[in-house]
């Protein structure tokens, strides 16, 4: 790019947000690419159940440790510093992932993964704590349209990670390289990374729009936490973030439970998305974004009813999902859009709150979903069945564990069996447990009995008889137990519309959507 692209003030738009487009995508792909590679890790690295959850969820934590300990002094460390953390968590991330490898076996391996999760983690949401304030920055008269558009390329990463993860394991081995492993899987990312490190480093970053005006931290401070709209629109935030990635954790297993291969879905879900965001720009103008979270918020909540009545079919579920992805689509970056257009004052600080706490109540969604998907699971459950496999399982697991315990030394040994001791225990604790509750009160417990099942379909033990029809009784019961808890979600979204419905047509009132200026207020 030439010096055309540069401002009066030396920093090149065009590159800028090429490369913060750029940094989004790892994000994206690790989400998916790190479910992927699970499994792989747990068998190499003989990790616990809990130790894989942990892993698995680090990454979260680390973007919420950036997210809401960095990102509230954002206007003292400045952009490009925050480029520089984001760069430097990413590299570091992969690169401990990746010098866990001669730990296999060891338990120091399990502590050099977790921590590498965390550094990626933080590297994740330096990214959202710096792209999100520097594009109302770089187009201050286009910020819902272009928030829009870096917001693509996190669906879009993950399509990427889902596809290429997909395609590396069906390769296989390739000559005497087997590219379907993990350390390929996670290595492929640092392609993004460095993509984006030789666009945004060298550059000259802008200020934010409130340090630009000259509006000291203290006062962003003051305001954000004053203004009753501006918390009003974080809390709304926190319910529309929730209403994206709650049921996206969730759809993948519950149409995996249906017979559908639930990560394609997931793909396709997020590639609309990604296309959507991208033409952001024609709903913008057409509609307003008060207008696009108030179509939103009835779409998804559509979306969530269809996927409650549908137990099978490729086609309808197919219809239900187009029409979730319709409505989660534009959420996080209008959203975004919205808090900057209308509270420019908020800064970079009620940003960073907006996506921080929204995450955290995804998170807390995640969670909710769940306890309800258990609620309703023993009514989908064969009662009579079920006792069978629990009862057989209580006879013949104690042997597992002794087989496990005798060979516990011998790391080589212990691979090739498969399973772990602990693994095994805690599977048999979950199960006389819920055991125990049918015989005191000859009803089954859903939480209790769910977890029992899944924890023995965990353990990977050889026993193809139990683990048949354990999995043969879980699965209708998770798929119905899932499609409740959309049930309880769809009618928080229409609330949530109501509300938008309310900004819509006070804006109309008004004389239309308006966007506030710092030097006006």
């Amino acid at each position: 790019m030439g010096s055309s692209d540069k401002n009066s003030t030396g920093v090149n738009r065009k590159k800028l947000f090429t490369g913060i487009c750029v940094a989004i995508i790892p994000t994206g792909a690790s989400f998916v690419l790190v479910s992927n590679i699970l499994y792989q890790l747990k068998t190499e690295f003989i990790l616990t159940n809990a130790q894989v959850g942990y892993i698995g969820g680090s990454a979260l934590w680390g973007m919420a440790i950036s997210l809401l300990v960095v990102g509230p002094f954002l206007e003292k460390i400045g952009l490009k510093k925050a480029a520089i953390g984001a760069f430097l968590g990413h590299i570091l991330g992969i690169t401990l992932f990746l010098l866990a490898l001669p730990f296999a076996g060891d338990p120091v391996g399990f502590w050099v993964l977790f921590l590498g999760a965390i550094g990626f983690g933080i590297g994740n949401g330096f990214i959202e704590a710096t792209g999100n304030p520097l594009v109302p920055a770089l187009y201050p008269d286009k910020k819902t349209t272009k928030l829009n558009h870096f917001h693509a390329f996190f669906p879009g990463g993950m399509v990427l990670g889902g596809l290429i993860g997909w395609l590396m394991v069906q390769a296989g081995t390739i000559g005497s390289i087997n590219i379907g492993h993990w350390t390929w899987q996670m290595a492929i990312v640092y392609i993004p990374v460095l993509i984006y490190g030789f666009l945004l480093l060298p550059e000259k970053f802008p200020k934010t729009e409130t340090s630009e005006a000259g509006i000291p931290a203290s006062e962003l401070f003051k305001y954000t936490f004053s203004s009753p709209l501006v918390i009003g629109l974080i809390l709304l935030m926190m319910f529309t973030l929730s209403f994206e990635l709650g049921p996206m954790r969730w759809i993948p297993e519950v149409l995996q439970a249906a017979g559908l291969h639930g990560i394609l879905v997931l793909v396709w879900i997020s590639g609309l998305m990604m296309v959507l965001r991208l033409f952001a720009g024609t709903f913008v103008e057409k509609f307003t974004p008060s207008g696009m979270l108030l179509g939103a918020s009835f779409l998804t909540g559509i979306g969530l009813l269809m996927f409650s009545f549908i137990e099978t079919g490729l086609f309808p579920l197919m219809i239900a999902a187009t029409i979730f992805a319709l409505g989660v689509a534009f959420f996080m970056p209008t959203m975004v859009g919205l808090m900057s257009e209308r509270f420019p004052k908020a800064g970079s600080l009620g940003i960073v709150l907006m996506i921080g706490l929204g995450l955290a109540a995804s998170g807390t969604a995640n969670g909710i979903m769940g306890q309800i998907a258990d609620y309703y699971l023993p009514d989908a459950l064969d009662e009579q069945r079920t006792v069978e496999v629990l009862e057989d399982v209580e006879e013949r697991f104690p042997t597992y564990i002794q087989r496990a315990e005798a060979v516990s030394n011998d790391p080589d040994a212990l691979a090739d069996l498969g399973y772990r001791a602990v693994d095994v225990r805690n599977a048999l604790n979950y199960v006389e447990g819920a055991l125990s509750y049918y015989r005191s009160n000859n009803e089954l417990e859903g939480n209790i009995t769910g977890n029992a099942l899944r924890a023995v379909l965990d353990t990977g033990v050889e026993d193809e008889a139990i683990m048949d029809e354990a999995f043969a009784i879980l699965r209708p019961a998770d798929n119905y137990g899932g499609r409740m808890s959309f049930l309880w979600v769809a009618p928080v979204t229409f609330i949530v519309g109501i509300i938008f419905l309310i900004v819509f047509i006070n804006d109309k009132r008004a004389g239309g959507y308006k966007i506030a200026r710092l030097e006006d207020e």
